[in-house]
């Protein structure tokens, strides 16, 4: 083995754009994942302010562009299918709860992966089961593909992160539930949204949601809900759905819609809604990167983001240090540090924004929403909108002539 060789965990959004940066410095980079191929489909993400910066100087922006979403914006709506507030895709540069260009987890994914193509090797269907560091590098132990020794190992796995979960810790050491719980899935296109993403508010913290998917023969949903109970995430499908179907069986709107596709869904996917703080995102030669050392939670929009600039700034910091991790992985976290500590702090309300208890408070933050656009508000909230592109990326060296040496 040289000692350029780096194991990435995860073939989401943030290993294959570390990938492909890695390859550009001159590193020869591989990744884990559990899944059997890269996964299609998912919910929308936000491609905004720094993260599109990113992704233009990877030469992607016009791909990503290709299989965005057409949306008008966001509008919330009441038990009668009625707007009560919306905001256009066009409010706030096209920086707002919509952002101008939102794409599919998965055809992001895809965009990336295949730009991380021939030079990365893929390890799919397998996960990483055991790391041990020496001076020399880390010695890792695979469910399914021989041991291998890689001089840096990064985990970029997610909320649940199996790389940290090994280097660092349990996840109750850093994983700050937020007493939330979302499901999301694909379901036909039986209502009538009129380009819009709609979302729909029942007291109790109920939230069910629909929008365009890029098949114009379905729609991506989710339902939502508060509890303060963790047991829900490993009771299994079955009864994850049995719980859904409990807690909205009255909630109105077009929900018996989205009830009846979610138990027809072949890619129901349910999980807590959280953020993760950690004092260090590096333990020797093993880094975090995105969800897996600073989730920020689905709710700050800045998930997408922080997973590619998190890519490009590891790797620019590597460069800049000549391989030496030592010097580049506490520069990386010292440059990120101030972007993911804005990220981590929520929209208005947190999650009592996003899900009131009460019918009075979903009145009051469709009120709210009504006056975002105008002047004092505007003002007011643009700061949550301009959250992505608040941090100055480092210049990139481009590609080394050889191989960088990783320190030993």
């Amino acid at each position: 083995m040289g000692n350029n060789d780096v194991l990435i965990s995860g073939a989401g959004i943030a290993g294959p754009a570390l990938a492909y940066w890695l390859r550009a410095a001159g590193f020869d980079p591989t990744v884990v994942e559990r899944a059997p191929a890269p996964r299609p489909g998912g919910q929308a993400v936000d491609l905004r302010g720094a993260g599109r910066t990113v992704t233009e100087r990877m030469g992607l922006l016009d791909r990503v562009r290709e299989v965005a979403l057409e949306q008008e914006g966001f509008a919330y709506v009441d038990t009668r299918g009625r707007i009560t507030a919306r905001m256009p895709a066009d409010a706030f540069g096209g920086e707002g709860i919509v952002s101008e260009i939102e794409v599919l987890r998965g055809d992001l994914c895809r965009v990336l992966y295949e730009a991380s193509l021939p030079a990365t090797e893929y390890l799919f269907d397998d996960t990483i089961t055991r790391l041990d560091q020496d001076a020399g590098g880390v010695t890792v132990a695979f469910e399914r593909a021989p041991t291998r020794r890689f001089a840096l190992v990064v985990g970029a796995d997610g909320l649940h992160s199996t790389v940290r979960r090994l280097a660092f810790g349990p996840d109750s050491s850093c994983l700050r539930p937020l007493a939330l719980y979302n499901a999301w899935y694909t379901a036909p296109a039986d209502i009538d949204l009129g380009g819009w993403f709609l979302m729909y508010n029942a007291p109790g913290g109920l939230v069910a949601s629909a929008r365009p998917g890029r098949d114009g023969g379905e729609i991506k949903a989710s339902l939502s809900f508060r509890a303060e109970d963790d047991r829900y995430e490993r009771i299994g499908r079955a009864a994850q759905q049995e719980e859904l179907e409990r807690r909205f069986a009255d909630a109105g709107w077009e929900v018996p819609r989205l009830l009846d596709a979610m138990g027809r869904a072949d890619d129901f996917y349910f999980d807590s809604v959280g953020q993760v703080h950690l004092p260090e995102w590096s333990r020797g030669r093993v880094v975090l990167l995105g969800d897996a050392g600073y989730c920020p939670s689905p709710l700050s929009g800045l998930g997408t983001s922080l997973a590619l600039v998190g890519a490009y700034v590891l790797v620019a910091e590597l460069v800049a240090a000549g391989g030496d991790h030592r010097i580049a992985f506490p520069r990386y976290q010292e440059r990120l540090r101030a972007y993911v500590a804005q990220a981590m702090q929520l929209p208005p309300g947190g999650v009592g924004g996003f899900a009131p208890m009460s019918d009075l408070m979903i009145r009051m933050r469709a009120l709210s929403m009504r006056w975002v656009t105008r002047w004092p508000m505007r003002a007011l909230v643009a700061g949550q909108f301009t959250k992505a592109d608040a941090i100055e990326l480092p210049p990139f060296p481009g590609r080394a002539a050889g191989p960088l040496p990783v320190a030993t």
